[in-house]
């Protein structure tokens, strides 16, 4: 691809891991110390021994890296230096050449390989239930220290930081009218985009109401009070990954480099919906939607052979740490641009409307739909993606 006006060229990408890299997981996998069984029968005292000793049989008998590497490298990717960070991005167009332009970012413990399975349905909708006029050409950008994308070597890579290098990315391809959407991180970096309004964003869907952390939204009704008791019960009981990797990334970030047990054990104990369903997918070997043993294991194996763990862990100190860059400033103004919502069943806390309006005032699309969780486009990629096409539908 041609340079862009500033000079910074935008650069084919390909994947190259060496087998010696292989060779190295799998003893590493194999000499793991694992722990004793926890004293109860649930995830209260965070992932269940069975769970990680049929992921780790499986991740050193049977997983084959080499088929997620094929996926990935079948799809044209990229890499751009903006703001000192190389960033890592599959960008697929759409055959219909009037699609709209869509940059969707992943969250964490997700990254590119979480959205892959949207791919088709959203640039070719017509062979998957839509029409070609729902069509996008799409953006999937690597968080910064995320994967492929490289490591920040200096503090402030807060939410805005992302989201303006975003904007720049697009303006990079060319693209003068698009749209955004995220999930988990992802939605925060959306958000971000919204509030800072850059020239040709029109647009942006999420599927985690980022506005919900700050303790704000309206109690009135039962339905925003069980919400609200949501919220509450995360972050006394299900956050723990949530204040580490916020307060002390680092500390965490040795274990994470070390051990690719580790890492699986960490990455999986998000929340109480995925876990189970992931788990179930290694004890039973029955994976609910698209959460497969393989899918799973392709993300974990992403972050141990990037060596990414640690920095994908100090995106939470950026964002949400105590000790952030970001703390303190004034929040952006509310966001007048348009906005569309996708509450998932499975999700860490439930968004009633009335929240999702009170945190963006122009809402075009708001759903409840009946599958998924907080790995929705991961889950259930087809529901997903008919979901980003109805929200953004009134806008093309």
């Amino acid at each position: 691809m041609a340079t862009v006006e500033t000079g910074t060229e935008i650069r084919p990408f390909q994947i190259d891991i060496p087998e010696d890299a292989l060779e190295d997981l799998r003893r590493r996998i194999e000499a793991t110390r694992l722990p004793s069984k926890g004293l109860v029968e649930d995830r209260s005292q965070g992932v269940q021994l069975a769970t990680i000793r049929e992921l780790a049989t499986y991740w050193v008998t049977e997983y084959d890296w080499r088929k997620a590497e094929a996926r990935l490298s079948a799809l044209p990717q990229f890499t751009t230096e903006i703001d000192g960070v190389d960033i890592h991005f599959i960008h697929v167009k759409s055959p219909n050449e009037n699609a709209l332009p869509l940059i969707m970012t992943h969250g964490w413990p997700g990254s590119v390989i979480e959205l892959l399975e949207t791919i088709g349905p959203l640039i070719d909708p017509t062979a998957h239930g839509g029409q070609a006029e729902d069509a996008f050409h799409l953006v999937l950008p690597s968080l910064p220290g995320y994967g492929f994308s490289g490591e920040p070597v200096e503090v402030g890579w807060d939410l805005g930081r992302t989201a303006r290098a975003w904007a720049e990315l697009m303006r990079r391809l060319g693209y003068t009218r698009y749209v955004a959407q995220g999930g988990d991180v992802g939605a925060g970096v959306t958000d971000a985009m919204s509030r800072q309004e850059p020239e040709g964003l029109i647009g942006i869907h999420t599927n985690l109401l980022v506005p919900a952390l700050s303790g704000a939204m309206p109690t009135a009704t039962d339905e925003e009070r069980a919400a609200a008791a949501q919220i509450a019960t995360f972050q006394q009981s299900g956050n723990g990954y949530f204040i580490e990797m916020a307060t002390r990334p680092q500390t965490i970030g040795y274990a994470l480099l070390d051990s690719p047990v580790a890492l699986a054990a960490w990455m999986l104990d998000h929340d109480t919906d995925s876990y189970y369903k992931i788990s179930h997918a290694f004890v039973d070997g029955e994976p609910v939607g698209n959460l497969t043993r393989d899918h799973v294991l392709d993300n974990v194996t992403l972050y141990w052979l990037t060596g990414t763990g640690a920095s994908a862990a100090r995106s939470y100190w950026e964002a949400y740490g105590p000790d952030a860059p970001a703390a303190g400033r004034q929040p952006l103004p509310p966001p007048s641009i348009p906005t569309g919502f996708t509450t998932f069943p499975g999700e860490i806390w439930q968004t009633p409307r009335s929240w999702a309006e009170a945190s963006y005032p122009n809402v075009i699309y708001f759903n409840e739909v009946e599958r998924g969780g907080h790995f929705a486009a991961w889950e259930e990629p087809e529901l997903f993606s008919e979901e980003v096409r109805a929200a953004f539908a009134s806008l093309r």
